[in-house]
């Protein structure tokens, strides 16, 4: 093994297994997928660190634990259709798009979009593409399996849970810093939805 490849091996076995991570499809993506491919060159030697990293805009690369829970809590099926609400560096979606059959990224900034779809061209996937959308323009006109939102909100937007399918699951960081709750959303029928909390973290806020 190279040094990166050493890294990544650790960041699954060292750091995401023993967070509880035991799914063998995303373990299997996190192993696959060569993250310090999205990040900026002054940040690779970080790439596989169990930390937040700083990217563009003011956009930070979530830390490897929290992705790979929010991936494992989506039960992500071969023919999922996904909405990635914050596009990143493009590893999230990358990521998505591994586990579903396509993904639709949206975020409301050109140059993180530009970065994401520089990143996403390194890894080969043909199943992703990225719109210019802010959150409150995503409504129930596409309706999704899966919803991954890759920074805080305040609250749960009630767009993002209509525009749920039936038996969809959303993934959302909520609340005021120091303590915030990832959340896992299932959308039961046409009015009903339950709401699973998963563990305490601290992210930066979504601007969208």
């Amino acid at each position: 093994m190279n040094n990166a490849e050493t890294a990544k091996f650790n960041m699954v076995e060292q750091q995401i297994r023993p967070w509880e991570v035991i799914d063998q499809r995303v373990l299997s993506t996190l192993s696959q997928i060569n993250r310090e491919d999205f990040v900026k060159d002054p940040y690779k030697g970080l790439a596989y660190a169990d930390c937040q990293i700083p990217l563009t805009n003011g956009v930070s690369m979530l830390p490897p634990t929290i992705e790979g829970r929010m991936l494992q809590a989506l039960l992500i099926k071969a023919d999922d259709v996904v909405l990635e609400v914050g596009s990143g560096c493009g590893y999230v979606t990358a990521c998505l798009a591994h586990l579903a059959l396509r993904v639709s990224s949206v975020d409301s900034n050109a140059d993180i979009i530009d970065f994401a779809r520089t990143n996403i061209a390194s890894c080969g996937c043909d199943n992703i593409d990225f719109k210019r959308q802010g959150l409150a323009q995503i409504d129930a006109s596409d309706a999704y399996d899966v919803i991954a939102v890759t920074g805080s909100l305040p609250s749960v937007p009630e767009n993002l849970k209509q525009a749920l399918k039936s038996g969809g699951r959303m993934f959302l960081v909520v609340g005021c810093s120091p303590v915030m709750q990832a959340l896992l959303i299932t959308r039961v029928d046409a009015s009903q939805w339950t709401t699973q909390s998963l563990f305490e973290t601290d992210l930066p806020q979504l601007n969208l």
